[in-house]
């Protein structure tokens, strides 16, 4: 799809050259497409930064909402830090962007939002009644959270988030996880021939920014026939 496609250019473009140096003239010819044409899907440089970075912030602010609701300091602590980590690598392409280009990160609403997302995810790792510690250790958690995920993001994704995890474990002194023997299996043995509903969703925004369906398969341990199964239409539109 077009509109796709020049989100796509605008991201590598703007990671680039920096988001003030693109031009919507350029963005146009990397897709090869005229200026008009570019207008017609998109009414502003603005625009396209805000479909590329709104994604990440919502599932950000609802993943955190979630975790804020949940009962417990120790579930709402790990709900909102495997929440973090999981939207972070679900949009590790928009999140290299905003690293590369730090004017991004400042510009409003998407800075506002993002400031308020990170002071919420401290505020639910600290606990209730943390102390100067508590909330500084809590601040190091989640600030180690991100940054590999854009340092190491050709890494397989579920690698990294186990890796990510066991990190902030450390930090928190509490014991790592352990490390399952071997892949999900199905009733047969095999792998998995199935995907829950959530799984399904982030299986097509992956998709949909650009990870091959063997990446994904491999994320959730399933055969790519089973990822090719829910991605058939969104494939076919392609």
């Amino acid at each position: 799809m077009t509109s796709e496609r020049i989100l796509e250019a605008a991201r590598a473009l703007f990671a680039a050259r920096g988001y003030r140096a693109t031009s919507m003239q350029a963005i146009a010819d990397e897709v090869g497409i005229t200026k008009a044409a570019l207008y017609y899907h998109f009414d502003s440089k603005e625009e396209i930064l805000h479909r590329l970075t709104f994604p990440l912030l919502d599932e950000l602010e609802a993943v955190l909402a979630r975790a804020e609701s949940c009962d417990g300091a120790e579930e709402v602590r790990w709900r909102a830090i495997e929440g973090y980590v999981d939207v972070h690598l679900r949009h590790r392409h928009t999140l290299t962007m905003l690293v590369r280009d730090m004017t991004l990160l400042v510009q409003a609403p998407v800075a506002d939002r993002f400031r308020a997302a990170i002071a919420l995810a401290n505020d639910l790792v600290a606990g209730p009644g943390g102390g100067l510690a508590q909330r500084v250790r809590a601040s190091q958690v989640v600030a180690g959270l991100a940054d590999p995920v854009v340092l190491f993001r050709d890494e397989p994704a579920e690698r990294l988030r186990g890796l990510i995890l066991d990190g902030a474990r450390a930090l928190l002194g509490e014991p790592a996880a352990p490390r399952p023997r071997g892949r999900a299996r199905g009733r047969n043995g095999g792998r998995r021939a199935a995907l829950t509903g959530d799984q399904i969703a982030q299986a097509r925004s992956l998709h949909a920014e650009g990870l091959a369906a063997e990446e994904i398969a491999a994320r959730f341990g399933v055969s790519r026939a089973t990822v090719y199964r829910y991605l058939r239409n969104q494939i076919e539109a392609e």
